[in-house]
């Protein structure tokens, strides 16, 4: 059986160098609200992030999107959930991943420990070591679809001036009224 054959140019269009992956700090209705600041790195596909302007550095996307997040410590992601599964893999520090209506639940990941979160469960994660830590968030699917926010999480995000368009894309009150 004959195997596909694939050119360098083709190969390098599938390689993402962290060294020039350049994040977003804006790429989710959560992260202006304080302990909530972090990086996003779209690597492969656009994930389910809410900055139409953060690209993949690897758009060919098939079946699953991935993504790095870099965070001081104290600082993640609040509540939310997905219609996807979401597998987390801690790189580097430790982080907590926490889930249920209220974060009632917790796992504390330790460098390359993992955890698979199902479909249509609120989840949220936070760097609780002592220095910036990465974390890989694992998305199913080819198109991650959109993120759904538990309902303090939007009224937190509106006193910052952020909301969602109707396309589900983050904007800042200032923006949307000009």
């Amino acid at each position: 059986m004959a195997t596909r054959v694939v050119s360098m140019e083709e190969m390098l269009g599938r390689t993402a160098k962290f060294g020039k992956l350049r994040p977003s700090k804006m790429a989710f209705l959560d992260t202006k609200i304080p302990g909530h600041e972090r990086d996003i790195y779209n690597v492969i596909g656009e994930g389910v992030t809410e900055d139409p302007s953060l690209t993949p550095a690897i758009t060919a996307v098939q079946d699953f999107n991935v993504t790095y997040v870099g965070a001081e410590p104290g600082k993640g992601a609040a509540l939310h959930s997905h219609t996807t599964v979401e597998v987390f893999i801690s790189m580097s520090g430790r982080w907590s991943v926490f889930w249920g209506d209220d974060g009632e639940n917790e796992v504390i990941l330790e460098p390359w420990d993992v955890v698979s979160v199902p479909t249509e469960v609120m989840r949220g994660f936070r760097n609780v070591g002592d220095e910036h830590g990465y974390l890989m968030a694992i998305l199913g699917g080819t198109d991650a679809g959109r993120v759904a926010w538990a309902q303090r999480v939007l009224d937190e995000a509106a006193a910052t001036g952020l909301s969602l368009d109707a396309d589900g894309n983050v904007v800042e009150e200032a923006a949307a009224d000009a």
